[in-house]
């Protein structure tokens, strides 16, 4: 299965969310989108669920030898989330990333205040939460959005909704959120962008125009 972009991805994403709302399965949806590539993947999940569109911010924490293999993740003002068990493997400590932890932290709230223009966050009680991105490699940011979201909301029904996830998060998540829902987890999966045929980088001023116009109510 092959993506043409993320608005693709998201509206074949959105037609099997919709066929769990029309079952009752996510009564009272507000979506949450994981900025940047989840937004244009959540902004067509919310239109089609007619749901409220929030985002969430995560920031991975990468390994200091390949920034782009998360090691680990952080939400808001809470302590970092680690793979322990990739740490080790690795021979890190949590000691050798407080570093990247500090500069992921302040990326975290530029963005937050960036994208949030001055409103709350959503309130999620009494709501089911779904919780979008472009895709899931290890699950690291996934896992931590999902851990943030149980405890603003933590009786509430959490949805992790992605087009495309490895098998190993895959499994990881559904140990985290109560429905895991992946159009493709192929066993071969190396990257989320080789999955689309279009995997732009985004720009802050693409999530602000995808905010604004995607709200389903």
């Amino acid at each position: 299965m092959q993506f043409q972009d993320r608005q693709q991805a998201g509206r074949r994403l959105a037609e099997q969310l919709a066929v769990r709302q029309e079952r009752g399965a996510l009564p009272d949806p507000v979506v949450l989108a994981l900025p940047r590539g989840g937004v244009p993947v959540a902004r067509e999940v919310a239109r089609e669920l007619a749901a409220p569109l929030d985002v969430l911010v995560v920031r991975k924490i990468g390994a200091p030898f390949q920034p782009e293999f998360g090691v680990g993740a952080i939400t808001g003002d809470g302590e970092p989330l680690f793979d322990e068990d990739v740490l080790d493997r690795l021979g890190l400590s949590r000691a050798d990333l407080a570093a990247t932890v500090a500069r992921e932290r302040t990326e975290l709230r530029r963005r937050e205040q960036l994208y949030r223009q001055g409103r709350p966050p959503a309130d999620l009680r009494g709501h089911t939460v779904v919780v979008v991105d472009d895709g899931l490699a290890t699950g690291v940011t996934a896992r931590a959005a999902v851990r943030a979201v149980r405890r603003q909301a933590p009786s509430e029904r959490v949805v992790l909704a992605v087009p495309v996830c490895s098998p190993q998060a895959s499994a990881l998540l559904r140990t985290e959120a109560d429905d895991v829902v992946c159009l493709h987890c192929p066993p071969a999966f190396n990257a989320v962008g080789l999955w689309y045929d279009r995997f732009d980088q985004l720009s802050d001023q693409d999530v602000l125009d995808a905010l604004h116009t995607g709200a389903g109510r």
